[in-house]
């Protein structure tokens, strides 16, 4: 039941980072350092001082950086590596597996695929907003991105199983919606 539930926390936390690299993890960091969760063995470094202030700056850079026009598209095409990144290193923080390759792997997979997918969703959003909107309506995407982010992160902390529930659901609309573009 303790890896289900890390799966669940590490899958939620993964998705969020899909929408804000950094605020997941500062989520992550501050939910450690309060011990409400616990992160795995050589991924102590989470529930640091210093690496809560390093995410509470990065956080807030990226978060302000996708409030300024052109920029925002920028941080979108630098996003998507560092959501993947993120992903695998918040899921696989909190599973507890023995074997390197599987616990890699599996943060790889699960993780990584999950921030990714999310990720270029989001990225396209804001495309269509650009190209639909002439920027104008990117503030309200970003908005909309950060709100979801953050709610998400809380979610995967507070109610793993309803994160799972929810980035599934995700996962799908995502899907269907890639795919009903591409037949176009």
């Amino acid at each position: 039941m303790e890896l289900f539930l890390s799966l669940c926390l590490g899958l939620g936390l993964s998705a969020s980072c899909g929408f804000r690299v950094f605020l997941p993890m500062l989520a992550a960091n501050v939910a450690t350092m309060n011990g409400w969760i616990t992160p795995g063995e050589n991924f102590e470094w989470l529930s640091t001082w210093p690496a809560f202030f390093a995410l509470l700056t990065a956080t807030i850079a990226e978060i302000g950086g996708y409030y300024i026009p052109f920029i925002d598209n920028l941080l979108d095409t630098i996003a998507t590596p560092a959501a993947v990144v993120a992903g695998t290193l918040l899921t696989t923080s909190f599973v507890h597996i023995d074997s390197p390759v599987l616990h890699w792997g599996l943060g790889l997979i699960v993780g990584g695929g999950t921030a990714g997918l999310v990720q270029a969703g989001t990225g396209f959003l804001r495309l269509l907003s650009s190209k639909t909107t002439a920027g104008l309506g990117n503030p309200v995407v970003s908005t909309a991105e950060n709100v979801a982010s953050f709610g998400l992160s809380g979610i995967a902390i507070f109610l793993p199983v309803i994160a799972l529930v929810l980035v599934v659901f995700l996962m799908f609309w995502l899907l269907k919606k890639l795919f009903s573009l591409k037949k176009s």
